[in-house]
């Protein structure tokens, strides 16, 4: 009796009865006279299986993309429509000054206030749609693992899609502050960065440091990106990855307003979140804005080789 061999495939979707791999395993392999299985087909390169430049694309043409970019590209002129409607924002009571009372002073203020207005919740969201939509909706139209047979190795598949997530992260932090600017700056004028703290930066000093604020929250949405790209290896619901992570991110979130946790806070990524503010300063603070980064850096790294792992390792069958 012929003894029948089953020869698993890399997208661990099931296996094949054969002498050797068959049209789906997903090896890439072409069966070769005395070299079975270890001859890769003419002209195979597992570094230019799903190029980025391909993968922008596809990412760039759907439409969650798109009324993401609507979105953030909107909330500026909301701003400007709220503050035309409710008036020049004033000083608080007990005379303290908040950068939402130096809005309209120029549209360096402007860009600053719809970063800080938006940091804390709006820009957590297209992070985690971008992160956690990439693997997971692959999954959902059952397309995973023809992708795995095309084939595309794993760790090359979540490479690109985690660098177009992270790009597409970062476009979304760069579109609204300029937006802001532009707007800003037809609508207010060209000047100087009022300080909440008192004086102010020419805007020439303004924007290199606006632009470092916005670095700063690239790198502390990273732990919000780490979990929704983790939890998009881990379901086939893009939903599941994209809801997880932000609730998630708004747990960090409470859990950093319990004061009772004191020290312990400063493990939270979330602790961190507005010490950008130190960079609107006379004098630039680092210290915060150091410390922030390494947490968020060191969760965001952890996260990720958690994803690689876990993926490398799960039976692919959407």
């Amino acid at each position: 009796m012929n003894r029948v061999r089953r020869v698993g495939t890399d997208t661990g979707t099931g296996t094949s009865d054969g002498p050797g791999p068959g049209p789906g395993s997903g090896g890439g392999r072409a069966a070769r006279p005395g070299a079975e299985g270890t001859d890769v087909a003419k002209g195979y390169r597992a570094g230019r299986t799903l190029p980025l430049r391909v993968e922008a694309v596809r990412q760039l043409k759907r439409r969650r993309t798109l009324v993401m970019g609507a979105m953030l590209a909107a909330l500026p002129f909301v701003l400007i429509i709220a503050f035309a409607i409710g008036g020049t924002p004033e000083g608080r009571g007990n005379g303290r000054i908040t950068l939402m009372d130096t809005a309209t002073a120029s549209g360096a203020n402007f860009v600053a206030t719809c970063l800080f207005v938006s940091a804390g919740f709006l820009l957590v969201v297209p992070v985690a749609l971008f992160c956690g939509d990439t693997v997971a909706s692959e999954a959902s139209w059952s397309s995973l693992r023809y992708l795995l047979a095309a084939p595309v190795p794993r760790a090359r598949l979540l490479w690109s899609k985690l660098a177009v997530a992270l790009g597409f992260s970062a476009a979304a932090m760069v579109l609204l502050p300029l937006v802001a600017l532009v707007a800003g700056t037809v609508v207010y004028g060209w000047g100087p960065l009022e300080l909440p703290t008192g004086g102010s930066l020419a805007a020439a000093d303004a924007l290199p440091r606006l632009a470092l604020v916005v670095a700063f929250i690239f790198c502390s949405q990273l732990v919000t990106a780490g979990l929704a790209f983790w939890l998009s290896t881990r379901t086939d619901a893009p939903l599941g990855a994209v809801g997880g992570a932000v609730g998630l991110t708004i747990i960090g979130n409470v859990l950093d307003a319990v004061t009772a946790l004191g020290t312990w806070r400063e493990f939270l990524p979330a602790h961190w979140q507005f010490a950008w503010a130190d960079a609107l300063q006379p004098q630039w603070e680092w210290g915060g804005m150091l410390k922030g980064t390494a947490v968020s850096v060191t969760y965001a790294l952890v996260l990720f080789a958690l994803a690689f792992r876990g993926f490398a390792r799960k039976d692919i069958v959407s």
